[in-house]
């Protein structure tokens, strides 16, 4: 069976789609389409744009979205049988597999970017990398830790990511090295992305996907929250909202692709990222980058 999967915010780079909106008169209907409704020429940041430009938030999100959409959409016998996002990718995956229409997905990432910013800005909050240290260790010192910490991407084995109040992060960040993790270091990241501190977000972002149509998919997507194949558009709704202050379980949901099935995992949008976590999780599956 074959899987696509799409990646998350921190895949952007400094002209990502520009190709495909020179190439493909219908990339470049869906992009300007794209100006329109977010209401400024995205386009221009993401073909011309700085890096710390790019890494605004309001731009971000849209963009990685919209560059793994578009591209999935000019792909030739684009037919997935599963598909999985990595955090924002599920977004886009669940633009390929038909549950949700390119319009309102991308009204929805919009405000989901901007319902996070706005969280970030209540309490200094960040997330930190954690390498080579079993992921029951790692659980364990974030309950240990008096703030809020918590285990939030679980990206492959040995690469496990935390997230929760700044101070809460660095303690954690202190007693992993003392258990033997090989890095704990903070990411450059604006907030606590998948933790309780995503509240606020959350609640806003439900009440946008409340009232968006989900349509029945063609295939079933891996949810990050449940690493499960889903189908139920009421459930993946639900699963969408739990989203933003649960994990990601990425390990988890690749481990039970290749179960059910998966054979082959082409990533869709910017960068490799997907694909070399891919190969970690397990040596034997086929990886495209599309």
């Amino acid at each position: 069976m074959k899987a696509y999967i799409f990646p998350g915010q921190g895949a952007q780079f400094t002209g990502m789609g520009k190709d495909l909106y020179e190439t493909s008169p219908l990339a470049k209907e869906l992009f300007e389409k794209a100006n329109d409704i977010l209401g400024f020429r995205i386009t221009d940041i993401m073909f011309e744009g700085t890096a710390e430009e790019l890494k605004e938030t309001k731009v971000t999100q849209p963009a990685v979205f919209l560059h793994s959409v578009i591209l999935a959409k000019t792909l030739v016998n684009f037919k997935p049988e599963m598909v999985a996002g990595h955090s924002l990718g599920e977004f886009s995956a669940l633009v390929a597999n038909g549950t949700l229409s390119f319009e309102d997905a991308l009204l929805l990432v919009s405000k989901r970017a901007l319902a996070m910013q706005k969280a970030c800005e209540i309490t200094p909050s960040t997330m930190a990398a954690v390498l080579n240290l079993d992921d029951k260790i790692v659980e364990d010192i974030c309950a240990s830790i008096d703030g809020v910490v918590v285990a939030a991407n679980y990206n492959c084995p040995g690469q496990l990511v935390i997230s929760g109040e700044y101070k809460a992060v660095e303690l954690a960040c202190e007693k992993m090295k003392e258990a033997g993790a090989k890095r704990a270091l903070i990411l450059p990241v604006g907030g606590a992305f998948h933790s309780p501190m995503m509240e606020p977000a959350r609640e806003e972002l439900a009440a946008a996907i409340e009232v968006t149509h989900f349509s029945t998919p063609i295939c079933p997507v891996y949810q990050n929250v449940t690493a499960s194949a889903v189908s139920d558009p009421n459930e993946i709704k639900k699963n969408l909202i739990i989203q933003l202050t649960a994990p990601v379980k990425w390990t988890q949901s690749v481990q039970q692709m290749i179960a059910d099935g998966a054979l082959s995992f082409t990533e869709v949008g910017p960068g490799k990222v997907l694909v070399g976590l891919v190969n970690k999780i397990d040596r034997e599956v086929e990886t495209i980058s599309a």
